[in-house]
């Protein structure tokens, strides 16, 4: 399949630049793969599609404040960096812009969220041939538990903030109520709907809570350059299935309930171990560079609830396989869906609405 068959117009007016007022406000979209149907709810209503025995399986990875500024130690002029990848501490793969300034023995001084020196200095030591720099720091024990206060939230640049100081919100909305360990890039966004409450109801009902981990970086939103589905290359990233959650899906998958994915992270983690275990599941905690798309048959997961995707990114090729697996017709499908939202003014990507794909 080429990526261009992926693509779809968007308003820009419905790219969701800040969250609804409650997490769990947002519309829901339903559609039934098996008869293409579509159902306007909202995001409240997701309990009663689950049953007692079913299990919902969420990614509990808590989102970094990866991005970083800095200013040349040679120039004075301006750097920002997105880490993505911790090689070891104080040794991390990077997005640096300007990057054609950012050359290796590069020194760059880091800034505190008012702009002010923290003493902490990076250097580029290595440039890869996908142009991310390898960045290593230096006056600080370790980076990663000072980006709490120098770090912004890694919001995608579909949104925009005048100033890190205007994102105060972002930083308890673009996480989700459950995150835990720390270490993705971007926010598992499907999860961004859930509160509490939500939460307790499916566990009143009978729903059995299941965690993974997936960190997101950039095998989940790096844009597919490629003009063939097939030539893409993913960038691995970390995941971590426990012999728990392992339990809870053989447990329901013997009693004939259901296993529901919130959001692509998830899917990717149970597919992945799935591929690597095809006599049945198994704990496991490693890599994925697994890429799901048409066709695809999916092993694990039932149900889907998920956000609205960019065109033509890897998240919309996922939700289209799983639309119609082990066949081609899930993207005509799925943009069919998505030319519903666009009329019916749902809104899009991160902070959007949600659909739950049964």
């Amino acid at each position: 399949m080429q990526t261009a068959d992926f693509h779809y117009e968007l308003p820009v007016e419905l790219i969701a630049q800040f969250p609804t007022a409650r997490r769990d406000a947002s519309r829901l979209l339903v559609l039934d793969r098996l008869t293409g149907l579509t159902k306007h709810s909202e995001f409240t209503s997701l309990p009663g599609y689950l049953q007692a025995g079913d299990v919902l399986i969420l990614n509990n990875s808590r989102v970094i404040p990866a991005r970083l500024r800095g200013l040349n130690e040679s120039t004075g002029g301006a750097f920002e960096m997105l880490l993505i990848e911790e090689m070891a501490v104080n040794d991390w793969w990077s997005l640096v812009r300007p990057g054609k300034r950012a050359r290796p023995g590069t020194r760059i001084h880091i800034l505190d969220l008012a702009g002010q020196p923290t003493g902490i200095r990076a250097t580029v030591s290595v440039v890869n041939a996908e142009g991310h720099r390898r960045l290593s720091f230096t006056g600080t024990k370790n980076i990663l538990q000072d980006l709490e206060r120098h770090g912004e939230i890694p919001l995608p640049p579909y949104i925009q903030r005048e100033h890190p100081q205007t994102a105060g919100e972002d930083k308890q909305r673009y996480q989700t109520v459950y995150a835990q360990p720390p270490g993705s890039v971007a926010a598992p966004t499907a999860g961004l709907h859930f509160t509490p409450e939500i939460l307790e109801q499916l566990q009143a009902k009978g729903v059995k809570l299941g965690w993974v981990t997936l960190h997101v970086g950039l095998g989940t939103f790096s844009p597919v350059k490629a003009e063939t589905l097939a030539s893409h290359q993913m960038h691995a990233e970390h995941i971590e299935l426990s012999a728990e959650t392992v339990a809870l899906i053989q447990t329901a998958k013997a009693a004939g309930r259901r296993i529901f994915a919130a959001g692509t992270t998830s899917v990717r983690v149970l597919e992945s171990v799935a591929a690597l275990h095809p006599d049945g599941l198994q704990p496991y905690r490693g890599k994925t560079r697994i890429f799901l798309y048409p066709p695809y048959r999916f092993q694990v997961v039932d149900a889907l609830l998920t956000n609205f995707h960019l065109p033509s990114s890897t998240l919309l090729m996922l939700v289209s396989a799983f639309a119609a697996p082990g066949a081609m017709t899930g993207r005509e499908l799925i943009l069919q869906a998505y030319a519903e939202a666009i009329q019916a003014r749902y809104r899009f990507f991160s902070y959007g609405d949600a659909m739950l794909i049964l």
